[in-house]
């Protein structure tokens, strides 16, 4: 007896937007980048951060991030019509910056944050480009979980992908901190929904933001190669949006299970 095959439901049109998603979103990764770019292994240098340092990545990304989501469910001019992304790539790039050099442990608690938060607005015009309606919470909160995904992880990832591990490892969290705003319209850094999902984000982003600083940090990288890095990290997150609400919207359409089922022959294909 064979498995059961669930019926191909998006067109070729469909199918092909959603390899482009998986090549988004299960290609290279931030640290892959970097390596290129710096000729060494970004995770290695990430590792050998000093433990003060470690802790000062965690203290920042966990600030940043819940900035960020204040900005997703309360300020995002969502009202604004869809245009490209691209427009804001080079103030996103430049803004991250700002955690660069000398492991920017001095500045980094008060600019990570305002870099973030730029990105975080490019990621919301991609979000609005594949038919986000950033109004809904849910949506919202899709923007912020942007800075979680993209990364590789073991165990989960190497069975489905990086991507699907990653967000079935956040979806109870979106869920509940979308349903605890839709009803209390704050967002309260105690409640305990938030609490989590603030911890999980902040934990996944402050993997790239580690990698990141690790890199910056070479005596040999100089400003040029500051800048490249900063344009490589705001390119990474942008990328993973898009994949993202390419397979959001095309769940809209055709449900969670038909395209998972095809991202994942289309990711098994690669």
């Amino acid at each position: 007896m064979t498995d059961a095959v669930m019926p191909a439901m998006l067109s070729q049109e469909e199918l092909d937007e959603l390899l482009f998603a998986v090549r988004c979103l299960e290609g290279d990764s931030f640290a892959s980048r970097a390596t290129r770019l710096i000729g060494r292994q970004a995770e290695t240098l990430a590792r050998a951060l000093p433990g003060s340092a470690r802790r000062a990545v965690g203290t920042a990304t966990e600030r940043a991030v819940r900035v960020a989501l204040r900005v997703a469910l309360h300020t995002i001019d969502k009202d604004s019509p869809a245009k490209a992304a691209r427009g804001l790539h080079k103030a996103a790039a430049a803004a991250s910056g700002a955690i660069g050099g000398a492991f920017g442990l001095a500045s980094m608690a008060i600019e990570l944050p305002i870099s973030t938060t730029i990105l975080l607005r490019s990621i919301a015009q991609i979000a609005r480009e594949e038919g986000e309606d950033l109004e809904r919470p849910e949506a919202a909160l899709a923007c912020v979980e942007v800075f979680a995904l993209g990364g590789e992880e073991a165990g989960e990832a190497a069975i489905e992908g990086s991507y699907f591990a990653a967000r079935g490892a956040l979806a109870r969290s979106v869920s509940d901190g979308a349903r605890f705003f839709a009803h209390r319209g704050v967002v309260s850094e105690t409640a305990p929904a938030l609490v989590r999902l603030i911890a999980q984000i902040a934990a996944r982003f402050g993997v790239v933001v580690s990698e990141k600083l690790a890199a910056q940090a070479l005596p040999i990288i100089g400003a040029l190669g500051g800048a490249t890095l900063n344009v490589a990290f705001a390119e990474h997150f942008q990328t993973v949006a898009r994949g993202h609400f390419i397979v959001r919207r095309l769940e809209r359409r055709h449900g969670e299970d038909a395209v998972r089922f095809e991202y994942q022959r289309l990711r098994n294909q690669l």
